[in-house]
């Protein structure tokens, strides 16, 4: 059961967001529910703490089953609920009395698989975070996550976490940053039955999560007690996650042996994102904040998506950038090119980019020219007005820019490079007797030189 301020925080975040699909009374929340916390849980009697004997009255007669229900759904099995004042309980010994470790490593419930965006750049790492997180200590341990920053390594571990809370109430996961577990050590090491503590508590879980172990490099007392950790929660069966900036090899400021531990499970990179997966991950945010997806003009999304595609804190930056502007300086109920470049000035030569040719740049003047998305003509959509423009953007792309087949293919959809030379193969016998497709291909070349 939850035993730390950290637990019964994180666990309290989850009741309430539980109880809003079923209570929509906001003054369940605004009065009853307002400074409320888990006092304690011990066993299986949960105590929350509740600003006055009418609330505790009130959610006692009136809501008891519904909490019941909310916690028993988090943690799998039933629980005896008592609502109590927390003047009345602040004489008694309650959990947040106990030692506290790691306190600042919160772990963000909205951070889960679900709304990872999935892409060919991270799709092992995150089928690896799945499987962990549904067999942790089963099999490859450790799982060693490395990538460039901004890439979703923190995502993926706080995802394996928020699973094992949701799917797997028997297992106990503990997420922390790297610098926390150095602070922790510091703060602790006024004595060895304090660290004992430390080492106690960390190998009390069965999934152990560090982030950014890169930042323990030449901290040769912390690596100490890290390394006794570590073996420690692989010898009693428990499942170990890291992430870093490097593989294990890279790392400096470790000693080999280390290193080769960090090896010795499953390792797996994080590349930097495909200009689909970052149009996707730049729609999922949109889709998740007060703006409308369908108030974007496509071409904005494909922009965005390989203008900013180093990183999604990139994304980011240009998302908030464009709402901003939007807001605050230019209010639109429609962001077009035009705004975006804008809104974006500061962050792109926008005059070097309309003037600058890319794959991305053709997909988009195809588009245009034959009334369609980017993402009609890089989709599967077989039908034959959206066939033939995707054929004319291919042809165009390897004409003007001499990309290799194999590497158009990928921007349409994973196509094999074979069906890539067919459209091409099409569009060049066209050209000699079709007027039309003459006619198409000088205006969008005449387009793509504006």
């Amino acid at each position: 059961m939850a035993e730390t301020i950290t637990e019964l925080q994180n666990l309290w975040s989850a009741i309430n967001k539980k109880l809003q699909e079923t209570v929509e009374d906001v003054r369940f929340y605004d009065v009853f529910l307002s400074e409320s916390y888990i006092h304690s849980f011990e066993g299986n009697q949960m105590t929350i703490a509740v600003n006055s004997n009418l609330a505790a009255t009130i959610l006692t007669s009136k809501y008891l089953p519904i909490f019941q229900e909310t916690v028993k759904s988090i943690v799998g099995t039933n629980v005896k609920i008592k609502f109590d004042v927390a003047e009345n309980l602040k004489t008694q010994s309650p959990a947040q009395e106990k030692p506290v470790y790691l306190k600042n490593s919160v772990v963000n419930p909205n951070l889960t698989f679900d709304n990872f965006v999935t892409g060919p750049s991270n799709l092992e790492a995150k089928q690896a975070s799945m499987f962990i997180a549904s067999n942790p200590g089963a099999g490859f341990n450790p799982l060693f996550i490395y990538s460039n920053p901004g890439l979703g390594k923190t995502h993926l571990l706080q995802g394996i976490v928020n699973f094992i809370r949701e799917k797997m109430p028997g297992k106990k996961a503990l997420y922390c940053e790297a610098g926390d577990f150095l602070q922790e050590v510091i703060d602790s090491a006024t004595g060895a039955k304090q660290l004992d503590a430390f080492k106690k508590f960390v190998t009390s879980h069965d999934v152990f999560l560090v982030d950014d172990i890169q930042l323990l490099a030449n901290k040769e007392k912390t690596l100490i007690l890290f390394f006794d950790i570590f073996n420690r929660l692989l010898m009693m069966g428990k499942q170990v996650v890291i992430t870093s900036d490097k593989a294990p090899s890279e790392l400096k400021g470790f000693e080999e042996r280390l290193k080769s531990r960090f090896a010795s499970g499953l390792t797996v990179v994080i590349n930097q994102p495909e200009v689909p997966t970052c149009v996707a991950i730049l729609r999922s945010k949109i889709e998740n904040s007060p703006l409308d997806i369908n108030s974007f003009d496509p071409r904005v999304l494909d922009f965005v998506g390989e203008k900013f595609s180093k990183n999604v804190r990139e994304i980011d930056s240009a998302l908030n950038r464009i709402m901003w502007y939007v807001t605050n300086y230019r209010p639109t109920k429609y962001i077009d090119m035009q705004t975006a470049m804008e809104a974006l000035q500061n962050l792109i030569n926008v005059k070097d980019e309309k003037q600058k040719l890319s794959e991305q740049r053709i997909i988009n003047v195809v588009a245009d020219y034959y009334g369609l998305t980017p993402s009609q003509i890089t989709g599967p959509s077989r039908e034959g007005k959206v066939a033939m423009a995707r054929h004319v953007a291919m042809y165009l792309i390897r004409l003007l820019l001499d990309v290799p087949f194999t590497k158009i293919g990928f921007m349409f959809g994973g196509k094999d490079h074979s069906t890539v030379m067919s459209g091409v193969n099409k569009v060049e016998k066209s050209l000699k007797t079709n007027t039309l497709m003459q006619t198409a291909v000088s205006e969008i070349k005449s387009q793509l030189k504006s």
